[in-house]
């Protein structure tokens, strides 16, 4: 009876480390590490406690494995004490965002690690690094035995976890840089486990996880190399000049090829659509003040009345509802040149307008390719739906301005 009296206690303290509060840093990091290249896990811890070990070359190593493990076993990580609990800050970060607690590494570790069994019997998963500190390219180093000592203590199994991408996202003494991350979790080992095996087991992992290759579409693959060419932004320019004289397609549909497939280069891809668009539209003003009318495909007389409406009200700021009614910047262009709106204010006016649209789709769809890096292989699938998708609204936004 009294021997069952600490796991009653501590399943009753659990809660104030809640499988909620382990939700939210769960979805926080994997949040992050979506942002920075994405995250992938392979296998999943056993029912119950356990000690997990892993291999250590980045502060990254910790946000991996928060985002990748389940928050049902409410994970702690241990963290060197001399260094993350050195200064208030610190500690309250640590403690926040990575329900770590403190290990000594000058003395008195092995205390601090032994705090720790009833929370494992009680079902928690312990996180620990067993080298002790970050190792550098790729190579692992000896086995602390402070982890296995703690799992045969507690009477719970040993989980291997091999992490690769962690070390090019954030390397040591370097700067933060995407990259993907994987984390592949192995199977359990038994409490009694030795050093070298929990070790040979994570070296495994390891290897297997880095030489994995990731799946890629060589469709991706092309289009990503002439978007990151010195060819990526003039094209981007001169589609969206096109689309504000007379092309059809807007310059988002370009936006969200290319910025899936090489999220780094949106920023500079979206300002040359945008630039495009504002010559465009002064080129379109001037011309349609001189008389000059260019072929409008796929607009239609509503919008043009529409239009001249707007202006007639608004002037040029009446532009700003052209990223949300569907009519073609091409029409405000034209119809602005017909009603003599200074060339000046159609410029200010569409540069807010189109600039909001442009970098805003533009960014959401780099947003869009990170979060599906893993799945690069499906790209090809991808832009068939996104020319399907652009085709069906295209032909709605026509026939409802007919």
């Amino acid at each position: 009876m009294t021997s069952t009296l600490p796991l009653v206690r501590n399943r009753i303290a659990l809660p104030a480390r809640s499988r909620f509060s382990a939700a939210l840093r769960r979805g926080l990091w994997w949040g992050v590490l979506s942002l920075t290249g994405g995250v992938e896990r392979r296998g999943r811890l056993p029912r119950g406690g356990c000690v997990v070990v892993a291999n250590h070359s980045s502060h990254a190593d910790t946000a991996a494995l928060l985002a990748a493990l389940d928050s049902r076993h409410t994970p702690a990580i241990g963290a060197a004490a001399d260094y993350w609990f050195a200064s208030p800050w610190r500690r309250r970060i640590c403690r926040r965002l990575a329900a770590g607690f403190p290990v000594r590494r000058g003395g008195g570790g092995m205390d601090d690690l032994l705090t720790m069994a009833d929370e494992l019997r009680a079902g928690r998963a312990v996180v620990l690094f067993p080298e002790g500190t970050r190792g550098r390219d790729g190579e692992l180093g000896s086995f602390h035995r402070g982890a296995l000592v703690l799992a045969e203590r507690a009477g719970v199994p040993v989980v291997p976890v091999g992490i690769a991408g962690t070390d090019r996202l954030l390397p040591k003494h370097g700067r933060l840089r995407s990259a993907l991350v994987r984390v592949s979790i192995g199977d359990p080992l038994p409490p009694a486990v030795g050093p070298q095996e929990a070790r040979d087991a994570v070296v495994a992992l390891h290897r297997r996880t880095v030489a994995e290759p990731l799946r890629d579409s060589a469709t991706r693959r092309r289009v990503a190399a002439v978007a990151a060419s010195r060819w990526g932004v003039p094209l981007a320019f001169l589609w969206a000049l096109a689309e504000a004289l007379s092309w059809p397609l807007m310059p988002e549909l370009l936006l969200g090829a290319v910025c899936v497939a090489v999220p780094g280069a949106a920023p500079r891809l979206s300002l040359g659509a945008l630039a495009g668009s504002l010559a465009g539209g002064l080129i379109a003003l001037q011309l349609a003040s001189a008389g000059v009318r260019l072929p409008a495909p796929l607009t239609t007389d509503r919008m043009r009345a529409e239009v001249r409406h707007e202006l007639a009200l608004e002037g040029a700021s009446a532009v700003r509802h052209q990223p949300w009614n569907g009519i073609p910047f091409k029409v405000y262009g034209a119809e602005a040149g017909r009603a003599g709106v200074p060339a000046a204010d159609w410029l200010a006016a569409s540069a807010k307008a189109r600039g909001s649209r442009t970098l805003t789709v533009g960014l959401g769809f780099a947003a869009f390719g990170l979060l599906m890096r893993r799945h690069r292989r499906h790209y090809g699938r991808y832009l068939v739906l996104l020319g399907g998708g652009f085709a069906a609204g295209l032909s709605l936004i026509v026939a409802g301005w007919g």
